[in-house]
């Protein structure tokens, strides 16, 4: 691919690093305007875009519960070594691993096209999930501050909303999602499957540690916005003992989270290859362990996922989560194939989802009436 250096703009900071040859995949792309490296992003290089659109369809017989995604950011700063979403990052001719960390393409004029999207009399006001697959509230998002723009859109079209991030950035947006819950339903997914620090700066590098999202939890919830956990992944003897779940469920009830879903790691290609040489590395011990659990495909074997998803019920028990799934997709007590195994990413948690009850408690307090009790959807 050609690479014509000159046609990469970079920022005017003193010392910003030289863009590397990894930015030139994206000069054929219609729409790039320049490509960024500035010392306060170090190792990251920002390739901002003018996007034609933003809402994007779910592809069809999806079993994800809703049609419509916008992800004002492709690669992500959190770095996580298990993230699902690396190979999106080789559609633009970037690698799966350290380009998806360090390569960041950003929707510089998200907002503004989205505007134009919902104002089409064709929309459906249909529910739109933000952070399907890159986080929209990683680092980027300070300098940029797209998310405010997109939020706004959708609660002045009436399009419900919801947002799954591990960024505690988030919390600069609590007044406007508190604004928003009152016109439109919202959800609110939080990511978080450890509260062993030091394992979680090992494993996601970028991200803000389980103790700062806990607290982010427990200030949504104290907001009057509903939020869910995703805690996933679990990784195979790393995070999977009674004493790791006892504390992450533990930690959960007491941040005030409405629900939790919770699995196995996912090893899908691109992810598996570049998880494998993090494990080999840091973990040598464990690589033929996990070589053995995952055989030649993308999912943990029936066994380990059948004994996982017993653990996980009772310590959601345990902790208050009653009567909610075991196991992140389904329960697996009658077994489960690799097809069942695909549920599990079409299971979201109580909160993370627009809910119309919810909404409607929001609504009254607007009009000074008192949000009514958060219904038991766990």
């Amino acid at each position: 691919m050609r690479w014509d250096a000159q046609a990469l703009e970079r920022d005017a900071s003193p010392g910003a690093p030289a863009a590397s040859p990894a930015a030139a995949a994206l000069l054929p792309l219609a729409g790039l305007v320049r490509s960024v490296s500035t010392p306060e992003f170090a190792g990251i290089t920002f390739h901002e875009v003018t996007a034609k659109s933003v809402l994007n369809k779910v592809v069809a017989g999806s079993r994800m519960p809703f049609d419509w995604t916008i992800n004002p950011y492709r690669g992500c700063s959190h770095a996580c070594v298990y993230c699902f979403a690396r190979k999106s990052h080789t559609y633009l001719d970037f690698d799966a691993g350290l380009d998806f960390d360090s390569q960041v393409v950003v929707k510089i004029n998200a907002a503004e096209v989205l505007r134009k999207e919902l104002a089409k009399p064709s929309w459906r006001h249909e529910h739109v999930a933000l952070g399907t697959n890159t986080d929209p509230y990683q680092r980027a998002e300070g300098r940029y501050q797209l998310m405010p723009g997109i939020i706004g859109a959708l609660a002045d079209s009436g399009t419900p909303l919801s947002i799954l991030t591990k960024g505690t950035l988030l919390a600069r947006d609590i007044p406007l999602l508190k604004h928003a819950a009152a016109q439109v339903p919202v959800g609110v997914g939080i990511s978080l499957a450890m509260t062993n620090e030091q394992l979680s700066e090992a494993v996601e590098p970028g991200t803000p540690g389980p103790r700062a999202r806990l607290k982010l939890i427990s200030r949504l919830r104290e907001a009057g916005l509903p939020c869910g956990v995703m805690a996933m992944p679990i990784l195979p003897w790393l995070s999977d003992s009674d004493d790791a779940l006892d504390s992450l469920f533990g930690a959960l009830a007491a941040a005030g989270a409405t629900g939790v879903t919770a699995g196995a790691l996912y090893l899908k290609p691109g992810t598996r290859e570049w998880f494998m040489q993090w494990i080999a590395r840091e973990h040598p011990q464990l690589a033929g362990k996990y070589r053995r659990l995952y055989g030649s495909g993308s999912y943990a074997s029936k066994e380990y996922r059948a004994w996982l998803a017993g653990r996980i019920r009772y310590f959601k028990d345990l902790h208050g989560f009653s009567g909610s799934q075991g196991f992140s997709h389904r329960d697996l007590d009658g077994g489960s194939d690799h097809d069942d195994a695909r549920q599990e990413e079409a299971q979201y948690p109580a909160g993370s989802i627009p809910d119309t009850a919810w909404h409607a408690n929001a609504s009254n307090a607007t009009t000074g009436h008192a949000i009514a009790a958060q219904p038991t959807l766990f």
